[in-house]
């Protein structure tokens, strides 16, 4: 490996990894795989020896080409590069690293940029669904200033917002994959539910939890990983998504009553370790599970009137933003939110 590789670091969301164009990566799966893994340093605890950062919010790559799809920029392919296995994976989308991809798009010449703003059309290759990105273009440039805040990252930089279109079903098939608003798994009643990644919701306290616990109490609570652990295995096949035993879907969502003033407070699981925030389309199926009559989720969340619903999903280090339209039957047609993103680094990776 004398030769680098380009690849721009980027911050999207609360995550970060590497960007690379697609035709900057091997072609064939596994030549790429292992690049990826020699380049974020796994299998490793510490991934010293790569770029990494010895946690899987940490150690993600989004892969990005120009779209030949009819009214789609660019094609987005979300790679999970496992911290201490030699897994690289495709088998969820990141509504996170997503953030970076339009500003990626237009700082690699994909996308003309408009002065102003642009918009970047992407298609998520995991699910097969849309979202829409507006990017901050000044002058026809990319910039990364800017007085938007989320919670979780420090300072304000430019808006991202994000539009996701159709994104039902993506990995099971259906936003609810067994028909049912509630699905009782191990004496748990469970929601299990895919809008835009597949999770399961249930109320913290049916597991023992309170929901209200720091990451580091997650996790350094064994028993309570391993029940919900049962769970998710047990849920797979039911969820169209086979044996999950080596996957990181579906994600394991455990709700209480709001406290902060949002709808809804949620701990999130990745689903072997507790998450910092919560992901992005992560926090639209728990939105979207609150809005489902005879859910757990809609047991505890707190509803605004309108067709228009605000969601704010509490969570560990602040809260999420979920902006969802209903149609006139009360099912959610669109989800948008709040996300920015920063350039790291743009260089050669060895």
């Amino acid at each position: 490996m004398s030769d680098g590789t380009h690849v721009m670091w980027m911050r999207g969301g609360t995550s970060k990894g590497g960007y690379f164009l697609k035709e900057d990566l091997p072609a064939e799966t596994a030549a790429r795989d292992a690049l990826l893994l020699r380049i974020m340093g796994s299998p490793d605890p510490q991934q010293i020896d790569g770029m990494g950062g010895a946690d899987p919010l940490t150690s993600k790559v989004a892969v990005v080409g120009k779209s030949a799809r009819e009214g789609v920029d660019v094609d987005y392919l979300f790679l999970q590069v496992f911290v201490d296995q030699a897994i690289v994976t495709d088998a969820q989308n990141c509504g996170n690293i997503l953030a970076g991809i339009g500003p990626f798009a237009i700082e690699r010449g994909l996308v003309p940029a408009q002065d102003g703003e642009t918009k970047v059309t992407i298609f998520m290759e995991n699910t097969g669904q849309i979202a829409v990105a507006t990017v901050c273009t000044p002058g026809g440039k990319v910039t990364y200033a800017g007085k938007a805040r989320i919670d979780g990252v420090p300072g304000t930089h430019a808006p991202v917002p994000l539009e996701f279109r159709d994104t039902a079903g993506s990995s099971c098939g259906a936003l609810l994959p067994t028909g049912n608003a509630s699905d009782e798994v191990n004496g748990v009643c469970v929601t299990l539910i895919d809008n835009g990644m597949p999770c399961v919701v249930m109320k913290a306290e049916d597991v023992g939890a309170t929901g209200y616990e720091s990451r580091e109490e997650l996790d350094n609570a064994a028993d309570l990983k391993a029940r919900i652990e049962a769970i998710r295995l047990a849920v797979g096949e039911r969820m169209n998504l086979g044996d999950v035993r080596e996957k990181s879907v579906p994600k394991m969502m455990l709700v209480a009553p709001p406290r902060e003033g949002g709808a809804v407070t949620v701990r999130s699981f990745i689903p072997h370790r507790a998450h910092a925030s919560v992901g992005v389309l992560g926090a639209v199926s728990v939105a979207t599970a609150c809005l489902i009559e005879g859910s757990p989720a809609a047991e505890v969340a707190s509803i605004p009137e309108g067709q228009r619903k605000t969601l704010s999903v509490e969570h560990p280090t602040g809260e999420m933003t979920c902006v969802m339209d209903l149609d006139e039957a009360g099912q959610v047609k669109t989800a948008a939110l709040l996300r920015t993103a920063r350039k790291l680094m743009d260089g050669e990776i060895f």
